[in-house]
């Protein structure tokens, strides 16, 4: 009788995960390592001290040609979707702008060929098929697919409901799977699209780049000029403090396909908005941020949701005027705002809009209160709401506009 080929026991890994190990044991130990020996360097000034050394300069100046000369055959590697410029070891800055180019390069390559050939194993289990060499994997490089290992077809960009976003030859692209493709496969957008114009310069967005603590242009001074008072100052204590609150039972959501939607990109819209918030007695907020490349970050977009209806606002087109039509809104005591750890959210209405937050009610300290196992939105929507939420598009560049259909859902 022969012996069935079952998985391996728990306690002893598999083929291909034995492979795995071994060949990422060794530069695991090698980049500790290196990194244990980083810290040991001496620090700027001590450095050009050292430096004038012979026996500190040559083994340094040794070891600074090795890493140049290997970061150059990097750059230089055909693999990439766009050539790269020499690396540039004279300027420190721009060598760390260049290196970070490059790991960005490698990893969205990496994560794409990771989700193309995790949707060919899943079709080979669904259809009992072996993929050959001639089926060929998608590279998905954000703005372009582009076939590989004699795959043919060509280049498409592919956008809402199969067309390019913006049209021409520069326009920013959202790429998604062609419709006959293996199921489970994912829209892809990279975390940072460089052909993005700066909002900026298209919203005519006024941007202190200045080295100085934040200094907001709403507050007021005190009556002898000695110090700013904090708009919500003259609020009294009683009505901060929810003090008799009822107990109720929680009210689940409706489902998001029958929950009216409105986006908000114009001052008719955001004045709808304003009104219907002033009846609400309680809203829900939450912000998406681009900081990737950016001296301060702006934010990109706010999502507000009521009990029955959903809004996201187009921030970068409406930035200067949210905090004439909200801000009341923010700081009136008798509503409360519901967000999800909100300590960055609060700097960002602040710094980019004016906006102070009164009566605000944050799930993600109540789940710390509560000690749950965990404190994540993504947690906490599935454990009361029975919604999985999609983090995929999270690290998005939130900057693209048009918004595709997958990143407003």
């Amino acid at each position: 009788m022969e012996e069935a080929d079952d998985a391996p026991p728990p306690w002893r890994p598999s083929k291909p995960a034995a492979a795995i190990d071994g060949s990422s044991g060794p530069l695991a130990a090698a980049a500790a390592r290196l990194s244990g020996r980083s810290r040991a360097l001496p620090s700027s000034r001590d450095f050009h001290f050292y430096n004038n050394f012979p026996s500190f300069r040559s083994p340094v100046g040794a070891a600074a040609a090795r890493a140049g000369a290997s970061l150059a055959a990097l750059g230089a590697a055909p693999f990439y979707p766009k050539r790269h410029p020499p690396f540039p070891g004279d300027d420190l800055d721009d060598a760390q702008d260049w290196v970070v180019g490059v790991i960005d390069d490698l990893a969205e390559q990496f994560g794409a060929s990771m989700d193309e050939f995790k949707a060919a194993r899943e079709e080979e289990e669904a259809t009992g098929r072996r993929a050959t060499e001639e089926d060929g994997f998608q590279v998905v490089y954000g703005k372009k697919k582009k076939k590989v290992m004699g795959g043919g077809g060509g280049e498409e960009g592919v956008g809402r409901g199969g067309e390019a976003f913006g049209g021409g030859s520069g326009s920013v692209k959202m790429a998604t799977r062609d419709k006959s493709a293996a199921p489970g496969a994912k829209a892809k957008v990279p975390f940072h699209i460089p052909t993005i114009p700066r909002p900026q310069d298209v919203h005519r967005i006024l941007v202190d780049n200045s080295s100085k603590p934040f200094e907001h242009s709403w507050l007021e001074k005190s009556d002898d000029g000695s110090r700013v008072v904090h708009p919500l100052e003259k609020i009294p204590m009683e009505q901060l403090v929810d003090r008799d609150f009822p107990e109720s039972e929680p009210i689940k959501p409706p489902a998001l396909d029958d929950t009216p939607f409105t986006h908000v990109e114009d001052l008719k819209s955001l004045e709808v908005l304003a009104t219907k918030l002033k009846s609400a007695t309680e809203f829900a907020v939450d912000l998406e941020h681009n900081h990737y490349r950016s001296f301060q970050g702006l934010t990109c977009l706010m999502q507000i949701s009521t009990r029955t209806e959903d809004f996201i606002v187009d921030t970068l087109k409406l930035r200067k005027y949210l905090g004439d039509y909200l801000r009341e809104i923010f700081k009136d005591p008798t509503k409360k705002k519901v967000m999800h750890g909100a300590d960055r959210d609060i700097i960002w209405l602040q710094r980019d809009f004016g906006i102070y937050v009164c009566n605000l009610f944050d799930t993600g300290q109540a789940s710390r209160i509560l000690q749950m196992d965990r404190n994540s939105l993504e947690h906490l929507l599935h454990h009361f709401c029975g919604v999985t939420a999609n983090k995929e598009y999270q690290s998005a560049d939130w900057r693209l506009r048009p918004l595709p259909d997958e990143m407003i859902k």
